[in-house]
C-alpha cells in the first residue's frame, strides 16, 4: 500500500477510535491503540510488519525525540529542589519493588512451569528474571504527557508525576545496562564486569551531554527568533539531528533529548515558546505514533507467553502502586501522592520495547528472545490497553485533571498611551527638579564608583549619591590607574562633573585616586578601603562587554558588599520604574536600590513577577500576596504588583519595559560552567531593552 494512503487510514482510524473512545470517558490513546491493533496483525493486517520496520519508523523516531523533549520540560531546577526528596524517594522505592517483585515472580514461575524446556537451567531462569525486572522499571513517557495534556492537569501530582517518569525512565536504561552485565556474567560469557559497567555510564553520559550541548545551540537560536515557523523549523531540525547523532553514536535518543529539554527550561531566560510551537505540531505524530505502538500489539503472543505476560504485568502493576506508595511514605508526601501517583505509572511502551529488543541483537543472549520478547510485548498490551485509563482516572480523582484553558491566567495587557521609539546609546542626564537631600550628620560607609568616561559620570555620580542618601553614607568617585591605558580626558575634569552633580542633589562628593595592577583589584581595594556599602559601575557603550563583564566577575569573588551595574541609555528618567522578579530572592537583592529611588521624588513602580505556564489561579494570588505584603514592609505602598505566566521571559519583560523609563533587576547566581548552561537573564535584557538599568548583584562572600 502507498504510503500516502496508509497515513491517511491512520490518521483517519485514530481519529475515530479516540472520538469512540471519549464516550466511555477513556483518554485518546487508548482509542489510538485499539485502531492500531484493529488494523495491525492481528485485525485487517492494512499496517504490516515491513510497515512499521521500514516505511513509518521515521514518524516513531520522530515522536520519540518529541516525546522526550517535552518530558524534560518538567525538570525544571528551582521545582526539583522542592520535590527532589519525594521524586528520588518515589524512584527508587517504586523501581525496587517492580524489579524485586516482578524478577521474583518470574524466577518462581518459569522454573515452576519449566518455560524453557529440558534445555534450560537454573542460571537461564536467573538470566530471565533480571531482564524482565529491569524492563518493568520503565514507563511510557508517551502515554502520560499525552494524557496529562489532553486531561489540562496542572498540580503538584502532575508535575511530580511527570518528573518521576524522566527519572524512572533514565532508571530503567541504567538498569537493564547493569542487568545485561549480571546477565552475561551469569551465562559465563562476559568477564570484564568494570569494563562493560564504565561503557554504560560512558554512553549515559555522552547522551546527556550531546542534549545539553544541542539545547544551548537551540536556546541560542531561538530567543532570537520572532516567528513560530521559523521557531519551528529551526528547533525540529536541531532536535532531528541530535535524535539521529545519538542513533549513529550507539546513544540514547530519549536521554538526549530529556536533556534538551531539561537544558531550555533551566536556562535564565526560560524561553519555553519552543514547547508551545511544537504542541501545535504534535497531534498528528502523536496518532501516528500510538497507532503504529498498537499494530505492534500482536494477539497471537498470547497464546505464547500469555500466562507469563499478564504475570509480568500484575507484578508490574502491584510493584508501582505499592512502591510509589512507600517511597512516598518516606518522603512525607501528601495522600494524593501516595494513593494515586502509582496508578498513573502503569502505561508501558516504547522504551520497553525498544530494551528486551536489544536482546535480539545480542549474540549471547539472544537465545532468551523467544520467551522475553512475547512476555514483555503481552504486559505492554495489557499495560496500554489499561494503563491510559489507570492514568487518566488518578489525575481525575486527584483534582488536577480538567481544568481552564487558561484564559485567566493573569496576564495583565500592556497599556501604553506613548510608543517610545529605540533611543540611541548614550547617556542623557536630565537637571535635577526635586528637592534636594539632607545628608546624614555622621555617615556610616560609603557608595564607590568608578570614574573613567566624560558620558557616563554624570549619571553614575547621580546614582551613587541616591544609593549613598539611602544607605546614610558619603558617595566616593574612584579612579584607577593600572598603568596599561591611555586617556586623553583630563581626571580632574571628570571629578569635577561628578562632584557638581552630586552638589545638585545637596551631597559633597569625595575622590580618590588608585593605583592597581588591575581595575578590579583596584575596585575592591577602594571598597575595602572606604567601608564601601555598594560598588557601582558603569555598563560599557563599546563593545568591550567580555572585558567588562570578566572585571565583574572578579570584583564579586572578591568583593564583600552588592554591585550595581548602571546601564545608560536615552534619557535617565527614573520615574516608572519595571522591576521584573524572577524568584523571591530576587527581591531581597534589588530592595535596597528600589529604595533609593522610589523614597526620592515621585515614582511610579511596577514589580512583575514572572511564573511558568502550568502555575494554579491560587498560586498566583499567593505570588501576588507576598508581592504586596514585600512592598508594604518596605514602606512602598505606591508599587503596583503583576503576576504573570510568560513563555519567554525576556519577550514579556521587553514588551512591559515600553511603558516604563527604567529597568530594575537582580542577576541570577553563577559562575563558570553553571553560568554557561543557566546564562543570565538580566544580562539578555541589557542587551536588548531600550530603557536605562540598574543591574544588581548579590556578594559571594
Amino acid at each position: 500500500m502507498e504510503i500516502t494512503l496508509l497515513m491517511a487510514l491512520i490518521l483517519t482510524a485514530g481519529f475515530i477510535a479516540a472520538k469512540a473512545g471519549q464516550v466511555f470517558r477513556l483518554p485518546s490513546v487508548t482509542g489510538f491503540i485499539a485502531a492500531g491493533v484493529l488494523l495491525g496483525p492481528s485485525g485487517f493486517n492494512v499496517i504490516t510488519a515491513e510497515a512499521t520496520g521500514n516505511q513509518l519508523r521515521h514518524f516513531t523516531q520522530i515522536a520519540l525525540m518529541l516525546i522526550a523533549f517535552g518530558i524534560g520540560e518538567h525538570l525544571e531546577l528551582k521545582r526539583l529542589k522542592v520535590t527532589a526528596r519525594t521524586v528520588l524517594s518515589i524512584c527508587l522505592a517504586d523501581t525496587a519493588a517492580a524489579l524485586l517483585l516482578v524478577a521474583g515472580a518470574i524466577l518462581a514461575v518459569t522454573m515452576v512451569i519449566g518455560a524453557g524446556g529440558p534445555a534450560y537451567y537454573f542460571k537461564d531462569y536467573v538470566v530471565l528474571a533480571i531482564i524482565l525486572g529491569t524492563v518493568s522499571i520503565a514507563t511510557a513517557p508517551g502515554t502520560i504527557l499525552f494524557i496529562t495534556r489532553e486531561s489540562r492537569a496542572v498540580g503538584p501530582l502532575t508535575t511530580t508525576l511527570l518528573q518521576v517518569v524522566a527519572v524512572n525512565n533514565g532508571l530503567a536504561i541504567v538498569f537493564f545496562g547493569v542487568g545485561l552485565v549480571l546477565a552475561r556474567q551469569v551465562v559465563g560469557v562476559d568477564h570484564t564486569l568494570w569494563g562493560t559497567m564504565l561503557t554504560i555510564l560512558a554512553k549515559i553520559s555522552f547522551s546527556l551531554l550531546l542534549g545539553v550541548a544541542t539545547g544551548l545551540i537551540i536556546d541560542f537560536i531561538i530567543h532570537r527568533l520572532r516567528d513560530r515557523g521559523e521557531m519551528l523549523t529551526a528547533g525540529l531540525a536541531l532536535l532531528l539531528l541530535c535524535g539521529e547523532m545519538a542513533r549513529f553514536l550507539k546513544l540514547s535518543p530519549l536521554l538526549a533529548g530529556i536533556a534538551i529539554g531539561f537544558t531550555i527550561v533551566n536556562r535564565d531566560r526560560r524561553d519555553v515558546r519552543l514547547f508551545r510551537t511544537l504542541n501545535a505540531f504534535e497531534p498528528p505524530i502523536y496518532v501516528l505514533f500510538f497507532t503504529l505502538a498498537g499494530a505492534h500489539l500482536d494477539f497471537s503472543a498470547l497464546t505464547i507467553a500469555g500466562w507469563l505476560g499478564f504475570i509480568y504485568f500484575l507484578l508490574r502493576f502491584i510493584g508501582k502502586t505499592v512502591g510509589t506508595y512507600l517511597g512516598g511514605v518516606l518522603a512525607d508526601a501528601s495522600w494524593q501522592l501516595r494513593k494515586y501517583l502509582g496508578m498513573a505509572l502503569i502505561p508501558q511502551a516504547g522504551v520497553a520495547i525498544g530494551l528486551v529488543f536489544l536482546i535480539n541483537g545480542d549474540p549471547d543472549l539472544n537465545k532468551y528472545a523467544a520467551i522475553l520478547t512475547p512476555t514483555v510485548l503481552v504486559g505492554v498490551l495489557f499495560a496500554e490497553l489499561i494503563g491510559p485509563a489507570c492514568t487518566k482516572y488518578a489525575l481525575e480523582k486527584s483534582g488536577e485533571a480538567v481544568v481552564g484553558n487558561g484564559s485567566g491566567s493573569g496576564v495583565e495587557p500592556v497599556k501604553c498611551d506613548v510608543y517610545f521609539p529605540e533611543e540611541p546609546r548614550d547617556a542623557q542626564l536630565p537637571q535635577w527638579s526635586w528637592e534636594k537631600l539632607t545628608p546624614a550628620s555622621s555617615p556610616v560607609g560609603s557608595v564607590v564608583f568608578g570614574v573613567s568616561q566624560e558620558s557616563t559620570v554624570g549619571g553614575l555620580a547621580r546614582m551613587a549619591t541616591l544609593l549613598a542618601h539611602h544607605f546614610r553614607a558619603q558617595p566616593v568617585a574612584v579612579r584607577i590607574d593600572t598603568g596599561k591605558e591611555e586617556t586623553d580626558t583630563d581626571i580632574s575634569e571628570l571629578f569635577a562633573i561628578a562632584a557638581q552633580e552630586a552638589r545638585s542633589l545637596g551631597y559633597a562628593l569625595h575622590t580618590a585616586e588608585i593605583r592597581a595592577e588591575s581595575i578590579a583589584k583596584g575596585i575592591v581595594a577602594a571598597a575595602r578601603e572606604k567601608n564601601a556599602l555598594t560598588i557601582l559601575l558603569g555598563y560599557p557603550f563599546q563593545r568591550t562587554e567580555h572585558s567588562f563583564n570578566k572585571i565583574v566577575e572578579d570584583i564579586a569573588a572578591a568583593a564583600s558588599c552588592p554591585i550595581t551595574i548602571v546601564r545608560f541609555t536615552g534619557i535617565l528618567h527614573t520615574e516608572r520604574i519595571l522591576v521584573p522578579i524572577i524568584s523571591s530572592t530576587d527581591l531581597e537583592v534589588i530592595g535596597d536600590t528600589l529604595c533609593s529611588l522610589a523614597h526620592v521624588g515621585k515614582h511610579h513602580i511596577t514589580l512583575l513577577r514572572l511564573l511558568s505556564a502550568d502555575v494554579q489561579e491560587d498560586e498566583m494570588a499567593t505570588y501576588e500576596k507576598k508581592l504586596y505584603n514585600w512592598a508594604a514592609g518596605k514602606a512602598l505602598p505606591f508599587v503596583k504588583c503583576i503576576v504573570t505566566k510568560a513563555e519567554a521571559r525576556l519577550e514579556e519583560i521587553l514588551k512591559q519595559a515600553l511603558c516604563y523609563d527604567f529597568v530594575i533587576m537582580a542577576v541570577s547566581q553563577g559562575t563558570g560552567i553553571k553560568k554557561l548552561l543557566i546564562g543570565s537573564l538580566a544580562d539578555d535584557v541589557a542587551g536588548s531593552c531600550q530603557r536605562p538599568m540598574l543591574i544588581v548583584h548579590r556578594p559571594r562572600l
